[in-house]
């Protein structure tokens, strides 16, 4: 089924939950249409797609949907199983991931999104969270090359794509990542070695330019 399987992906380029599954598409090699949606002018079929939350990213699967991206990814690794496992076998280590990767969800975006639309207390506040934050997954990873251990995995999908906004965070937030978290950095490189992460990530300063763009036109100066 998975090999002559139909699968088209709705997403949005600046979007970090969209680049997870785009990841998580190329690493299984996994042949996609890629549809990219206008979010001021939702398109009929995201819309049919994802009645619910009505967001990107949509798996479309044989004409079947999984929203979330965090599902998709799972999805695509319970599917096609055979190249590239992304989650772990063992149930233990299965959890562990999954609480990593709902860590990533709970702490990322949120933070992140105040250091660029907020400033003063609001965004110092965000600041100190979002590095926090980061030291306790570089806890996490440790002296591993990946979250995943010896190969990309779960984790490091759910988190790799918010190094595409590390750049606007600092230039807004006026702070270092590299200086507060080294091995962070060190681990989003050997990431972005990976063909499959570089070419799902767009580049930091296209991002920050979208990131103008959207300030302008929420107002926020």
């Amino acid at each position: 089924m998975a090999d002559n399987a139909e699968v088209t992906l709705l997403d949005f380029w600046p979007s970090p939950f969209g680049m997870r599954v785009r990841i998580a598409l190329a690493e299984k090699g996994i042949k996609y249409e890629y549809r990219e949606e206008d979010l001021k002018n939702k398109s009929d079929l995201l819309l049919q797609m994802n009645p619910v939350h009505k967001k990107i990213p949509v798996l479309i699967h044989n004409g079947k949907p999984v929203a979330e991206s965090l599902i998709a990814v799972q999805y695509i690794d319970e599917v096609w199983k055979d190249k590239a496992p992304l989650l772990p076998s063992d149930p233990y280590q299965r959890a562990q991931a999954n609480f990593w990767a709902d860590f990533v969800v709970k702490k990322m975006f949120e933070h992140g999104r105040k250091i660029w639309a907020t400033k003063g207390e609001e965004q110092e506040e965000a600041k100190q969270g979002f590095i926090e934050s980061l030291k306790l997954l570089e806890g996490e990873l440790g002296e591993k090359p990946f979250f995943g251990g010896e190969n990309l995995g779960y984790v490091d999908v759910a988190l790799v794509p918010f190094y595409s906004w590390f750049y606007t965070y600092e230039v807004c937030g006026n702070f270092s990542i590299e200086a507060e978290c080294p091995k962070l950095i060190e681990w989003a490189k050997r990431c972005l070695a990976k063909e499959s992460v570089f070419n799902s990530l767009p580049d930091h300063k296209k991002v920050y330019g979208f990131m103008l763009e959207l300030k302008k036109q929420f107002g926020i100066e």
